[in-house]
């Protein structure tokens, strides 16, 4: 649920902190206090369009911050932890409006992108008001509600399993087709591929080592007279007859030297062993540098047929094994092709009876929800001085136009008065009709998948009496597992709340600068405040008591 709300420069809230509870929360006050304020607030924090219009003037920025706390397994903390952003169950989520025109936003501290925080937004909070373009009236999200509310999900889920099976069976069926009607057309090219390549029987990394190997045979003489010149510089017998010379002087005086000559010896010895080891090694170089010529044509004639055939082909010398197994491929898709297409026609055809199975069972069970839901809806509407209103639960089913979820278009229809026709949610001509239908929607719904926070703003607009008392009690009944804002005018609705705050709108002192203020009321300040309500400018003792009784018949 929403727990804080802090506001930093929107519009006219200089700095504004709210803490909240669970159940039903109102918030009141007079036209233009800056109810809506809150709201748009609100709206920025959960991925709402950016506004620079909304940064207070004079200050560079606007900033809201919402903190909510939810349940482990709360889909939004899913969600960030797939994206590497720890939340130990509590997320702070913090909108920053530029006056200058961009936004961003963070999730505990973390920069987040606006899509992301729209998707999480959606699972925390939900915004309802007279012209709320939300989920309940998007057709697009219709079909789910009714999946919800007859527990439908996992059913709905195991169609779209079939689904995905049955697309990649048909995409794989038509690759195969495709690939047989080409091999078809090209098979005496094919053919012909194949058996050079198999002749040529490119291997990896074998264009590098026959490069290097005709590299250095083209050089041969070049290395080995380099070779033999430095073998005739160490082979000399001068040069080792007169180390040998000097390292046998001073062996013989050595052992009266007193340790002095040590050094030299080990250093002249060694000397003579490193030219034995060179030598050696000269030897062996000279022999590895002899070569067949015929050699050097041998690997020449295979290089050049490998980069022939790799032209020839359109691809480097390294691909043409992959190429040799595609012609492969192909070959023996026109040998054994037909029984492969005849296993994979049988499997898609099993596939999709499945899914036709599945969605005909899945349309039949939406059905049957749709008329429960409907009863349900149906019997909210009287209190709310809808008796004569329908709504009903439009099912188009379609085999068709399958899909991942199915084969039905689902729409909620209302008709408000009787003798019209039936049309869509949007459709409504009242906006206060439009919120009660949304209502009665929402609570019916709101046990089934919905958001912990639903705002409701100002959906009593244009009602009175009975029916703001009945829009009330479903307020608070939604509140006994939800947490539940409501903008209200309303002191049938305002009395029903288990949290009341007045929102006002003053002189700053000394700034002749209009702010908006939030306070939650104290028992004795909210029974003037519904008084208020109930009388208007003057409140009198008669609106008092009436607001008594209403707050007595709060329980």
């Amino acid at each position: 649920m929403l727990t804080a709300l802090s506001i930093r420069d929107i519009v006219l809230i200089e700095k504004l902190d709210i803490s909240l509870e669970s159940g039903l929360t109102v918030l009141t006050g007079e036209t233009g206090a800056g109810k809506s304020i809150l709201l748009d607030a609100l709206g920025l924090a959960l991925g709402g369009r950016g506004d620079s219009g909304l940064v207070r003037h004079g200050a560079a920025k606007g900033v809201v911050t919402a903190g909510f706390v939810l349940p482990k397994a709360h889909a939004a903390l899913r969600l960030l932890e797939e994206q590497g952003i720890e939340t130990e169950g509590e997320l702070v989520i913090r909108r920053i409006q530029n006056a200058d025109g961009p936004s961003r936003a963070t999730i505990n501290d973390q920069p987040v992108s606006l899509n992301l925080l729209r998707q999480i937004a959606g699972s925390l909070a939900e915004i309802h008001g007279q012209h709320a373009d939300r989920a309940l009236v998007d057709v697009a999200n219709h079909r789910r509600l009714v999946d919800a509310f007859g527990d439908l999900e996992g059913q709905a889920g195991e169609v779209a399993k079939l689904w995905q099976a049955l697309s990649d069976l048909t995409n794989e069926l038509a690759e195969h087709r495709a690939l047989m009607a080409r091999a078809e057309a090209e098979r005496d090219y094919i053919e012909h591929a194949v058996e050079e390549l198999r002749v040529l029987d490119p291997q990896p990394d074998e264009e590098l080592m026959l490069a290097s190997a005709r590299q250095v045979m083209m050089h041969a003489e070049q290395y080995a007279g380099a070779l033999s010149e430095a073998e005739s510089v160490l082979s000399g017998d001068s040069v080792e007859a007169r180390l040998n010379a000097a390292l046998r002087k001073l062996e013989r005086r050595k052992d009266t030297a007193g340790g002095r000559l040590d050094q030299a010896c080990a250093a002249l010895d060694k000397v003579l062993i490193e030219m034995n080891e060179a030598n050696r090694a000269l030897a062996e170089a000279q022999r590895s540098f002899s070569f067949n010529p015929a050699d050097l044509e041998k690997s020449e004639e295979r290089l050049f047929a490998l980069r022939a055939a790799a032209r020839k082909h359109k691809c480097t010398v390294d691909a043409l094994a992959a190429t040799r197994e595609r012609f492969e491929k192909e070959l023996a898709t026109l040998t054994d092709g037909g029984q492969q297409l005849a296993k994979l026609e049988a499997r898609t055809a099993a596939a999709q009876k499945d899914y036709d199975k599945a969605a005909d069972l899945l349309s039949a069970d939406r059905k049957k929800v749709a008329k429960n839901l409907d009863k349900a809806v149906q019997a909210e509407l009287p209190p709310l001085k809808l008796a004569k209103a329908r709504f009903e639960t439009q099912i188009t089913s379609d085999a068709g136009k399958p899909g991942p979820h199915g084969i039905d278009r689902v729409e909620f229809v209302v008709a408000a008065n009787p003798g019209t026709p039936l049309s869509p949610l949007m459709k409504v001509a009242s906006g206060g009709e439009l919120a009660r239908f949304m209502l009665a929607l929402k609570v019916i719904l709101a046990a089934k998948g919905s958001a912990p926070t639903l705002i409701f703003d100002e959906i009593d607009t244009g009602v009175g009496g009975a029916v703001a008392d009945a829009i009330g009690g479903r307020l608070a009944r939604m509140a006994q597992g939800l947490q539940v804002l409501a903008v209200t005018h309303s002191p049938q609705v305002a009395a029903r709340a288990s949290e009341h705050m007045l929102i006002s709108k003053m002189e700053e002192v000394g700034s002749h600068r209009m702010v908006t203020r939030v306070q939650s009321l104290s028992e004795k300040s909210r029974r003037e405040e519904v008084a208020r309500m109930l009388s208007g400018a003057q409140v009198t003792d008669e609106a008092r008591a009436q607001a008594d009784r209403l707050l007595a018949a709060k329980g």
